[in-house]
């Protein structure tokens, strides 16, 4: 949660308006780079996100602002859906395209029809195992941090929930497809799991998030709009998502 110090000389007064704001992260830009930005641009005291997305990540990112933060738990807590594109043959360390390959691996026995077995067979629960770039943490600290000293820890399955998967196109050695999920699914895991399952390992080359709970993709606003915004235009933006989901102070 991004918080500052209410700055007397800030060009805008400040920003006293509590709810939502649904924001479209590009690549550039990483989950607390958006809040930063919106934080510090619009003289709001507290700015907090429902829901981390990964920096090579892009889509749907719900921002909560003032006495919203206190709802972040409860707005993180909702199934996600995803767009996402699967690499098979290759392994990385981090288990998408940002890490360091760790094998190449031969493919030509994987049909499309194999593939799509094999994706489909994920949808429902399974133990996952989360991947150590991420910001779980493990004897108090996080296993990112740990990642990147080159400690390697056990790290223990959790229950997940895979509602949906629907499959656009298969172009091996690249599968497209939507993914319904339940919170705390690492969409990169799935994919290293479904290239474990065909034998010559996988990892996740793009993640795009569309829907979060209630939240739409096509409510969000683009960076690029917000940084033209001035804060007038901010407040009516965060005024009209939070009455179109129904939301208020008091709904817990």
């Amino acid at each position: 949660m991004g918080r500052r110090r209410r700055n007397q000389n800030h060009r805008y007064p400040v920003l006293e308006e509590s709810g939502i704001l649904l924001i479209d992260k590009p690549t550039e830009w990483s989950s607390f780079d958006c809040v930063n930005f919106v934080r510090s641009r619009f003289n709001i005291p507290k700015v907090g996100h429902c829901g981390t997305l990964d920096p090579a990540a892009t889509g749907l990112l719900v921002l909560v602002l003032n006495k919203f933060t206190k709802k972040s738990a409860d707005l993180s807590g909702e199934d996600k859906t995803y767009e996402a594109t699967l690499l098979i043959g290759k392994e990385s360390d981090s288990l998408d395209l940002d890490g360091k390959i760790t094998a190449v691996n031969d493919y030509s026995d994987v049909t499309q029809e194999s593939l799509t077995e094999a994706i489909n067979s994920f949808v429902g629960e399974y133990e996952q195992i989360p991947p150590m770039v991420s910001a779980l943490k493990k004897g108090g600290k996080k296993l990112c941090d740990l990642a990147r000293k080159g400690i390697e820890v056990e790290r223990e399955a959790r229950l997940i929930s895979i509602n949906n998967i629907d499959i656009h196109s298969i172009d091996i050695p690249e599968a497209e497809f939507t993914v319904s999920c339940s919170k705390g699914t690492y969409i990169r895991s799935l994919c290293a799991d479904i290239g474990a399952k065909l034998g010559c390992g996988g990892l996740l080359a793009k993640l795009r998030r569309i829907q979060s709970g209630n939240f739409s993709i096509e409510k969000a606003v683009k960076m690029d709009e917000i940084k033209a915004m001035e804060q007038a235009d901010l407040i009516a933006k965060v005024v009209e998502d939070t009455k179109f989901y129904g939301l208020n102070d008091n709904n817990e």
